[in-house]
């Protein structure tokens, strides 16, 4: 198996292209035509997980946190960063990251929580697809098939595993052509109606001006009458921000309990805001730092909102709004639940060709507390 092949696999799972445009996502150290033989999958590339790579010999490092986020100029070993590269690069060990765009998948990171701590019904909070764009044209009838095969050889009424997918209407189109137009229906100055037909298409917003410009080769008119929409998203293939699902009924107690239990053992545990006896049927979750999602949260009908590293005055801010609890739990220890998943999907695509292997070593940056 080559490294290529591997971010290949990797990356039709986390597509890079739905990443923030702040990350620095993909691979990040390695040589594309190397062999791939063993794979560790770790949170955080610290040095620690690096030497442990470099130990049992792995060929890639697949982590979730960026070791690079911010540009830099250089990676000598004078710093933790460089150190941490330079031990990787010695082994012959790749390194690949999937942040952001790990944490929006479906199913990504947020589900990888979700499925920890037992929901069901798991749906996006924000959810995420690709923008649409909807063009609508009107065409005589007798040219109607021509502008469907042209605006869908051009990459409009894609959807799913369906290709030119379309909707036409027929009515009456009414014009009267000036001195000037040189109008292929009709005649300068006589009022003209036509049977035409309406045709609707959905198209990647990516791809409009190149369907616009299709569209208008294959239309007879000199001035044909057109619209192009955007549309909202709305959310069918379950990608997107965080997660929202359900729970069999319980107290927050209980539940605060079941979510400690669920999660790898850290020094921060688990802390809650709210009502030990609230009843909770209903959680919202964000994997990683959460908070910029509390103001969604409070929209929803979540009893509970589970995420990592708020900050004191949001918390308390939300709390006063007698929204859900606050279930804040170690932001390295909601994140590992997403490294099983990935390698049993590793496993499944890979057979025995990959050894697989995650790294236990926690790098919460908080070892104990007293």
């Amino acid at each position: 198996m080559l490294l290529r092949d591997v971010v290949d696999l990797l990356h039709t799972w986390y597509p890079p292209s739905t990443a923030d445009e702040h990350d620095a996502v993909g691979l990040v150290y390695g040589d594309p035509a190397q062999e791939v033989g063993k794979v560790l999958l770790a949170v955080d590339p610290t040095i620690e997980v690096a030497r442990e790579a470099a130990a049992w010999g792995a060929d890639l490092l697949l982590v979730h946190h960026p070791l690079f986020l911010r540009p830099v100029h250089g990676f000598a070993e004078t710093t933790p960063k460089g150190r941490t590269l330079a031990t990787l690069a010695r082994a012959g060990c790749a390194l690949l990251t999937s942040h952001t765009n790990a944490d929006r998948a479906a199913p990504g990171v947020s589900d990888a929580l979700a499925a920890a701590l037992g929901l069901d019904h798991v749906r996006p909070l924000v959810p995420q697809g690709p923008p649409l764009d909807k063009l609508t044209v009107y065409v005589p009838e007798a040219d109607a098939e021509r502008v469907r095969r042209a605006v869908a050889e051009a990459g409009a009424g894609r959807i799913g595993d369906y290709e030119s997918a379309s909707f036409t209407t027929g009515g009456e189109g009414r014009f009267r052509p000036l001195e000037g137009a040189r109008p292929a229906i009709g005649k300068v100055g006589s009022l003209e109606v036509v049977g035409e037909a309406c045709i609707e298409v959905a198209l990647a917003r990516s791809l409009r001006e190149s369907v616009v410009a299709a569209m208008l080769a294959a239309h007879p008119y000199e001035e044909p009458a057109y619209d192009v929409v955007e549309l909202a998203d709305a959310g069918t293939a379950g990608t997107g921000t965080g997660r929202i699902g359900a729970v069999a009924e319980t107290t927050l107690g209980e539940f605060a309990a079941a979510v400690a239990a669920a999660l790898p053992e850290t020094a921060q545990g688990v802390r809650v805001a709210g009502d030990a006896q609230r009843a909770v049927r209903r959680v919202a979750v964000c994997g990683g730092a959460g908070d910029f999602l509390l103001d969604t949260v409070l929209r929803t009908d979540a009893d509970v909102y589970v995420t990592s590293d708020l900050r004191h005055h949001p918390a308390a801010e939300f709390v006063e709004k007698d929204g859900p609890a606050l279930v804040d739990v170690a932001h390295w220890a909601a994140e590992w639940t997403w490294l099983p998943v990935v390698e049993a999907k590793l496993r499944a695509a890979l057979g025995d060709t990959v050894d697989t292997r995650v790294s236990t070593i926690r790098t919460d940056p908080w070892q104990f507390r007293t």
